[in-house]
């Protein structure tokens, strides 16, 4: 049975599932004021956001792959990259042997806007966690990968379809 008492290990468990929303309704919140300030919708900048971290990973993006990191259907995956492509903000090319891939890429000009608006959030962040040992810093990855993999489940319907 759990501890009823406030400082308990189930209330410490709480504090932190409340804190760890705290934080992803202030990155959403900071990724609604990027959109605003490039002009596009909250899931247009997060798609972009998604696209440029790739390919600073050396890891760039097709449709499909992004499709499934924000959850759109092809239909509305294609509008989106539409629009981004209009703006100017991403072009799509085919660079893999097989000329069916379509990888996706950034403008210069993303880079720019991501690192003015975010250089100055990262820089914050990065100085927290500059406070804690490598150790714990390894940890606390650990949780977060395997909070993520809990969330990331797909719910069955009674059939056992996804």
């Amino acid at each position: 049975m759990e501890e009823p008492v406030p400082g308990g290990v189930a209330a410490r468990r709480e504090r932190l599932a409340e804190g760890l929303m705290a934080y992803g309704a202030s990155f959403t919140e900071l990724g609604r004021r990027f959109a605003a300030q490039l002009g596009v919708h909250s899931t247009d900048a997060f798609a972009l956001l998604e696209i440029a971290s790739a390919e600073e990973r050396g890891a760039p993006l097709s449709p499909a792959l992004l499709s499934r990191r924000i959850s759109l259907s092809s239909g509305a995956m294609t509008a989106l990259l539409n629009r981004l492509e209009r703006a100017g903000y991403v072009t799509r090319t085919r660079e893999h042997a097989d000329r069916r891939i379509v990888t996706l890429r950034s403008s210069p000009q993303v880079a720019e806007l991501a690192d003015a608006f975010f250089g100055p959030v990262n820089a914050r962040q990065d100085a927290v966690l500059s406070r804690y040992p490598s150790e714990l810093l390894e940890q606390f990855e650990a949780v977060l990968d395997q909070l993520h993999s809990a969330m990331d489940v797909r719910p069955t319907s009674p059939d056992g379809e996804a």
